[in-house]
């Protein structure tokens, strides 16, 4: 190997140990510039939409709570760690990625940080308080806060409730109550999603702001599925970024 062959390869091995440290860096700037937010919900929100390779990246200014209980640069799938999901290779890209991006253009001056706990195919009984559903996003999200500034919840549920539409909008605004006593933050921005096709839910969704202040929903009108109850790549990305629009016309009020 000639010297400056060394050199290169040297250089090359610097740059790739600085990239792999930086890929593995937690968090550790100010608690007010972490943006915190809840991601909670069944498979929708675990995320079941395929993504690209040029999206399988970290999202820059984005970090994901670990295992650990610390913020790690995000990237997919962002339901990875949470304590409740299905197996790996089921976990795929989430409404949290657009919905990241997002509200990171609108502030440039902040990083966002995203606690997922998602499990698909559950019931909104079983995120009752009282369950471990629940207790697992208060305890993550309580962990969360040492680091950043809670900002709001994502809340996407309700296809295994789809048979049972009545009085769904009761329960979610049973759970909002609780979640924002225990993580006492009493105007906590809540946004929930519409599901594919089911008016039945969708309504009850839609009633979501009527029955809970600084609430609001994601529509799901015009968005498709790649099959019944799962919504395609893009219409998974449209529905993040109307959880933004949402979740920042909250913040305004």
């Amino acid at each position: 190997m000639t010297k400056a062959t060394s050199i290169g390869f040297s250089l090359l091995l610097a740059t790739a140990g600085g990239l792999c440290a930086q890929e593995a860096a937690t968090y550790t700037g100010p608690k007010d510039k972490l943006h915190i937010y809840l991601l909670i919900g069944q498979s929708n929100m675990a995320g079941r939409a395929p993504y690209t390779e040029d999206e399988a990246g970290v999202v820059q200014r984005c970090f994901l709570l670990n295992d650990k209980d610390k913020f790690e640069p995000a990237k997919h799938p962002f339901n990875r760690y949470s304590t409740i999901r299905k197996g790996l290779n089921m976990q795929k890209m989430n409404p949290g990625y657009t919905f990241a991006k997002k509200m990171l253009e609108k502030d440039k001056t902040v990083s966002i940080g995203l606690v997922v706990n998602a499990k698909g195919g559950s019931k909104i009984e079983q995120w009752k308080k009282g369950t471990k559903f629940y207790a697992d996003a208060i305890r993550r999200t309580k962990e969360a806060q040492k680091a950043g500034t809670l900002k709001g919840i994502l809340w996407h549920q309700g296809e295994s409730n789809s048979k049972e539409p009545a009085g769904y909008a009761d329960k979610v605004a049973e759970l909002v109550k609780n979640l924002r006593s225990d993580l006492g933050a009493k105007d906590l921005p809540f946004v929930a999603g519409q599901i594919i096709d089911h008016p039945g839910i969708n309504e009850q969704v839609a009633k979501l702001p009527q029955k809970v202040p600084a609430a609001s929903f994601a529509s799901s009108e015009g968005l498709k599925g790649m099959d019944r109850w799962h919504f395609d790549a893009d219409s998974m990305r449209k529905l993040g970024e109307r959880y933004a629009e949402e979740m920042l016309k909250l913040q305004k009020k």
